[in-house]
């Protein structure tokens, strides 16, 4: 099964991760399978330095599984690899119909842009390409173009009616 990838951007505070919080629930109840690939600007920490798993790692294992009968966990060190690109982290995940990519900013791939004028951040949308919709608590400024799509951000219906289309699913 071959899966649209659409990324999620804005800056912090804008409601990215709410607007997904609904939105994975809606995608699912359709049937959907959903990846989501979250990137981080800083180390987070998975588990306690003293459990096993982090301690294998401190020894040096390239990877380690964490498996239980309700989860499982890849780790996967970097040690002095190369970040990993988006296409080599969605290459490693279980087939789904859409993967929703928060972060990786500078990989191609259509974007919705989370913008809340009252976070005091100046808009991405006007300066990147790829934003093909907007997602605001607020109306389209004077003067809005149209060029993109312009989409209530309290609307979840809305917003998921978007991105069914987008990626190609039934809307």
């Amino acid at each position: 099964m071959a899966s649209s990838v659409i990324g999620i951007i804005g800056w912090s505070g804008s409601g990215k991760t709410t607007l997904l919080e609904k939105l994975l629930p809606l995608l699912i109840a359709r049937g959907l399978r959903v990846n989501v690939i979250k990137h981080g600007h800083h180390e987070a920490m998975l588990e306690p330095p003293h459990k096993d798993t982090a301690r294998f790692r401190a020894a040096g294992a390239a990877e380690v599984v964490f498996a239980s009968s309700t989860r499982f966990a890849i780790m996967h060190e970097l040690r002095d690899e190369p970040e990993p690109t988006l296409e080599m982290l969605v290459a490693r995940l279980a087939p789904a119909d859409v993967t929703l990519v928060e972060g990786f900013r500078s990989a191609d791939i259509p974007r919705l842009e989370v913008y809340r004028p009252g976070v005091g951040k100046p808009p991405r949308h006007q300066d990147e390409p790829n934003i093909i919709a907007v997602a605001s608590d607020q109306p389209p400024p004077p003067g809005w173009d149209g060029s993109r799509t312009w989409l209530d951000l309290n609307d979840t219906e809305a917003v998921l009616v978007w991105l069914l289309r987008t990626a190609g699913l039934q809307a």
